[in-house]
């Protein structure tokens, strides 16, 4: 087949309508795979992160924790049953940190870094703290690591809490989450 102008300029032309072609579809991919990033980037986790803050008698007291919903489950006593060990909210294990040394239900826990973990309960709940305060969730708890363990009582909560709080309060922190609100008091050590 002889070689003629015509021939080439239509080899070039058709070559090049293809790689624009191809092009396109590459910017096309490219263009939806940042798109879909940045949705799913934005969108809010299922538990968040959420810290509580204050001082009583004089200590500073934080807690790092992430906040789950029930999201019309039943989550105290069901899937996060009774008598068992509990992370205290989702994801990592709850820190809790106090400045000072301080007395919880008249119990001394030195100033410190600790994971709060909770044992549910129907009418009391044990509240744990744990020198081990860097883990995810309470699979790696062990009560060798405890550095105290209080007993309080459950109490009802004045309305369905959706999604779980901790709170420092005047003189103690309360855990809040659909009908159930426990407290412990937290006094100068």
């Amino acid at each position: 087949m002889p070689l003629t102008f015509r021939g080439i300029f239509a080899f070039i032309a058709d070559h090049q309508t293809n790689t624009i072609n191809i092009m396109k579809k590459q910017f096309l991919f490219f263009a939806l795979a940042l798109i879909t990033v940045v949705a799913f980037a934005q969108e809010k986790p299922l538990s968040p992160p959420a810290t509580a803050e204050g001082t009583i008698d004089g200590a500073k007291i934080t807690i790092n924790y992430s906040a789950p919903s029930a999201k019309g489950r039943k989550m105290v006593g069901e899937k996060d049953p009774y008598g068992k060990v509990w992370r205290t909210g989702a994801n990592k294990a709850t820190t809790f940190e106090v400045s000072k040394n301080v007395k919880i239900e008249g119990k001394a826990l030195p100033a410190g870094k600790y994971a709060l973990f909770t044992i549910p309960g129907e009418k009391e709940w044990v509240i744990i703290f744990s020198k081990k305060w860097d883990q995810g969730g309470a699979f790696d708890y062990s009560d060798k690591d405890d550095a105290l363990r209080v007993t309080v009582k459950a109490e009802k909560a004045p309305a369905f809490v959706e999604t779980f709080k901790i709170s420092v309060e005047k003189e103690k922190v309360a855990l809040t989450w659909e009908n159930f609100l426990v407290s412990f008091k937290v006094t100068k050590g």
